[in-house]
């Protein structure tokens, strides 16, 4: 009798036992791709990684909640022997039970209890049976339960649905609240759907009847106009965004900038609802405004402290005074950057450290040196933090300018730019230091280079026209605070940090601008280009860690666009100046004010310097280690020397796993998923491996051989004996099957798809040409022997 292979257990022993045995539907049976599997970045290459994959995923008729992971195995192994795997799963989809089963019976593990037991295959618990224990798990009455099995929204046009994470976060917070909680956080990475997950959640407990009415707080028009336009359009009228002191009270959700709603203390426009209006308010982006007793929001919520607060954010905000969690409690669920980039729903970066002279080593004036006004300027050493905030040197502006449109040139000169500066007018002096380099470009459209900052109102304007993927310019942006949040550019290539980071909030949300995905558009990874050291924070554990509460002393809550001053702002903390728009008594609209402190003149002028020898150093490209998500600290040599060594002990045992390999693109794909950076060795040693195939790179990179080109192994298949044994035709067909591997690599050989191209057409149909083999069997023997001679000489 034949042995069942895994395929043939599923399909004749295990999805009968779940459907006809234990009244599954086949629709509740979720067999598909969980995740697309990470993007890895290989120089300028990118591919995906292994998608994310149960056998089965069990859902709920209603709800489609996961309730159970099964993992199937061949009769070869035990009916346990997939459990781990299983529980693995079930833990990524919050699903309360996991099951083994070789096709014999099953094995269950019960995450509330922590039991396991043995199942018969006629066994398997009815979704009835598996729910109820979930409901008595969860501790959800009769009322909960009706709310936490309230359908999802789901539009057959658009035909979107939530990713499991989204699902998991909406699933939680549903529960939490129908459990009675009142105090929520959701923390998820920017460009994970926070907004599409809210409005699930609103959507569910609004059909639910679990809440009647409720208030979404952003602190943007721009969110609020993209939130009730984008995600929240289903709600057609039953939405509403607040304008002027009127309110409506006919409407069941309702936005609001939290400063508008906030106005003047004793005067606010909230206070036309009674107390108990809302049922649930959410706080977007709640890191942006402050959990201070005294900030805005908190006076929107403290009236309406009935109601249930959700707060979310990509980067809790946690210092000393300003606590996030300590007002919401721990977060329900947190999905981090790094989780989504490693499922690839997020686009991972490369970081390009660049080393100017004057940055490594500091700058000192010699003795008597003076400045473009012709006064001495102060003798001390000044460092990368002084750079542009309080000395600015034309020639080092000049330098970053002239990198960045090298860079330009190099990879695309219609690639989404931002470079974040130290201040407005740093960005000026950068917006016109890249136009001048990028002269033509500016000839062809005056707004390739372009400053958008809070004062600038043209610049503003663009603001649509650089998120908008079909709109070529602007193209290259310069800010300060304005583009780290709140704006979605999912054609975002390159990042250059010119702005000295200290805040890990302000860094995450800097990242957060280039982590969409849009392959569409060509956009799989970007790069972050860092002059100030910034990517340091990368290594810093609270980076992509749980938020914990931190020491710091806050600065002062601003934001670059619709601005925000705390309240308990001490001026002496930090020295703005320029207009700022303040929350006034009009409503929606917001009066300009200028704000003015006097601090001592000499210590406020910048000190401006020309004729300084600047020159790169050095530059470093750190990739992403597939492996841990990590950035990768050692050269790239060293890194990928060290993974295939860790693979592979000794040569031989990397001979033997080649030569024993049915297909050697396999292999390789295998080690690009280890952390072997071939593309990217391949992009730093640039023309010394244009002609050398994967196999010499790795011989060379891991054992320290001198590799042959490609051409050089090619000869020698022809001088030998090997081609002489076959027939004319099949030597010109094996021939023109050398020429592709010279050409493109050693994938081609093995793929009988090339016999679809030329010049194989004029040999005939695959099928043609295999007969001249006598058979496919024999042509893919012969192909296969054809590889062993070209790798005969290692």
């Amino acid at each position: 009798m034949a042995k069942l292979t895994e395929e043939d257990v599923k399909q004749r022993l295990i999805t009968p036992a779940l459907v006809e045995l234990a009244g599954w539907s086949r629709d509740q049976l979720f067999m598909e791709a969980i995740t697309p599997g990470q993007v890895i970045v290989q120089g300028t290459r990118t591919r995906r990684g292994p998608i994310g994959k149960a056998d089965y995923v069990l859902v709920g008729s209603k709800a489609r909640k996961p309730l159970a992971v099964v993992e199937a195995k061949d009769q070869e192994h035990s009916v346990d022997a997939g459990l781990q795997q299983a529980m693995e799963y079930a833990v990524k989809l919050d699903a309360p039970f996991a099951y083994s089963s070789n096709g014999k019976g099953f094995v269950e593990h019960d995450f509330f209890t922590g039991v396991e037991r043995e199942l018969r295959l006629g066994d398997f618990p009815s979704e009835a049976s598996l729910w109820k224990r979930f409901l008595r798990g969860k501790g959800l009455g009769a009322r909960a339960a009706e709310v936490v099995a309230q359908p999802y929204y789901f539009d057959p046009y658009r035909n979107k649905e939530p990713r499991y994470y989204q699902r998991v976060a909406i699933d939680r917070t549903v529960e939490a609240i129908a459990k009675g909680n009142k105090r929520l956080l959701l923390v998820m990475a920017t460009g994970t759907g926070k907004t599409f997950t809210a409005f699930q959640i609103i959507w569910r407990l609004l059909e639910a009847g679990a809440v009647k009415r409720v208030l979404y707080l952003a602190d943007r028009n721009v969110l609020i106009d993209q939130t009730i336009t984008g995600d929240f359009q289903p709600f057609g009228n039953r939405i509403t965004k607040v304008g002027g002191r009127t309110l409506d009270s006919s409407y069941e959700v309702y936005t609001s900038l939290y400063h508008q709603l906030a106005g003047e203390e004793g005067n606010e426009p909230f206070r036309q609802f009674m107390p108990s209006f809302f049922d649930l308010v959410v706080v977007d982006e709640c890191h942006r405004g402050s959990a201070r007793e005294e900030s805005l929001w908190r006076r929107v919520l403290d009236y309406f402290s009935d109601a249930v607060h959700l707060g979310l954010t990509a980067t809790p905000k946690e210092t000393k005074e300003v606590s996030n969690i300590t007002y919401f409690g721990e977060p329900l669920y947190t999905y981090s950057l790094r989780e989504g980039i490693e499922d690839g729903f997020l686009a991972p970066y490369k970081v390009l450290r660049v080393g100017l002279n004057i940055d490594l080593e500091n700058w000192r004036p010699y003795q008597g040196q003076t400045d473009i006004d012709g006064l001495e300027i102060e003798d001390r050493e000044y460092n990368v933090k002084d750079f542009d905030k309080n000395l600015i040197i034309d020639d080092r502006m000049q330098a970053v300018a002239k990198y960045v449109s090298s860079w330009l040139r190099k990879y695309g000169r219609d690639s989404k730019t931002i470079v974040f500066c130290v201040d407005i007018e740093h960005a000026e002096r950068m917006r016109r230091a890249l136009a001048n380099e990028n002269a033509d470009m500016m000839t062809a459209d005056w707004r390739y280079v372009m400053r958008i900052t809070g004062d600038d109102e043209t610049g503003k304007s663009q603001l649509d026209n650089f998120a908008d993927p079909s709109e070529l310019h602007p193209t290259v942006v310069t800010t300060s605070k304005l583009l780290t949040t709140g704006v979605d550019v999912r054609t975002i290539k390159l990042i250059v940090l010119e702005s000295n980071i200290a805040s890990m909030t302000e860094f995450k949300q800097i990242i957060g601008r280039g982590t969409r995905l849009a392959p569409e558009h060509g956009k799989n990874f970007f790069t972050i280009m860092d002059f100030r050291g910034s990517t340091r924070l990368f290594a810093d554990p609270e980076f992509d860690g749980d938020p914990a509460v931190i020491i710091n002393v806050p600065g002062p809550i601003i934001s670059d666009d619709e601005i925000v001053v705390s309240p308990n702002w001490d001026p002496g903390e930090d020295e703005p100046t320029g207009e700022i728009p303040l929350p006034g008594p009009s409503g929606e609209t917001q009066e300009v004010q200028t704000l003015t402190w006097l601090p001592d003149a000499e210590k406020d002028k910048k000190v401006r310097v020309q004729g300084v020898d600047v020159r790169l150093l050095n530059e470093r490209v750190q990739y992403i280690d597939p492996k841990n998500g990590n950035l990768i600290t050692e050269s790239i040599r060293d890194f990928s020397r060290k993974s295939l060594r860790g693979r592979y002990s000794t040569l031989d045992a990397f001979l033997h796993a080649w030569t024993s390999a049915q297909r050697k693109s396999v292999l390789l794909e295998e080690l690009e998923n280890q952390g072997v950076l071939l593309e990217a060795l391949r992009e730093q040693a640039g023309e010394a491996t244009a002609h050398i195939d994967d196999f010499d790179l790795i011989l060379h990179v891991a054992f320290d051989r001198p590799p042959l080109t490609k051409r050089e192994r090619i000869d020698r298949v022809k001088k030998g004996e090997y081609l002489h044994k076959f027939s004319s035709k099949c030597q010109q067909v094996l021939s023109a099957l050398l020429d592709k591997y010279r050409d493109v690599g050693i994938g081609e050989l093995e793929d009988t798809r090339v016999l679809n191209n030329d010049p194989f057409v004029q040999y005939g149909s695959p099928r043609v040409i295999a007969e001249l083999f006598g058979g496919r069997t024999e042509y893919l023997a012969a192909v296969r022997e054809l590889e062993d001679q070209l790798y005969a000489a290692a």
